[in-house]
């Protein structure tokens, strides 16, 4: 599996370098009262989309707050615990069950 990762990433890889080596020609974005900026397509195309890009992640980042205020308004409340004159802290029992064994690999 990871072998075929490997070359799914090389093929996007050597596609997107020689779509950047057919793309060398000068190209003109004309904005707005007569200003012209002049560069390679390819890098044309990459300004574009990493514009794109962080406009995306900017309009998510009110709903990404919101659903962190929502988890943390239902979390589980944090119980403090004493062992051996150490003072820590846990997480009160779920009323669904045990916790989940963490995740490994990933």
């Amino acid at each position: 599996m990871r072998v075929i990762l490997w070359a799914l990433r090389a093929f996007i890889f050597f596609t997107l370098f020689a779509f950047a080596l057919n793309n060398e020609q000068l190209v003109v974005v004309h904005w707005f009262f007569g200003a012209q900026w002049r560069a390679p397509m390819v890098i044309v195309v990459l300004v574009a989309f990493a514009g794109g890009a962080s406009l995306g992640v900017l309009a998510m980042v009110p709903s990404w707050w919101r659903h962190r205020r929502v988890a943390r308004r239902h979390a589980p409340p944090v119980l403090p615990v004493k062992r051996a004159g150490v003072e820590a802290t846990t997480v009160a029992p779920s009323e669904f069950g045990p916790e989940h064994p963490p995740r490994v690999g990933l």
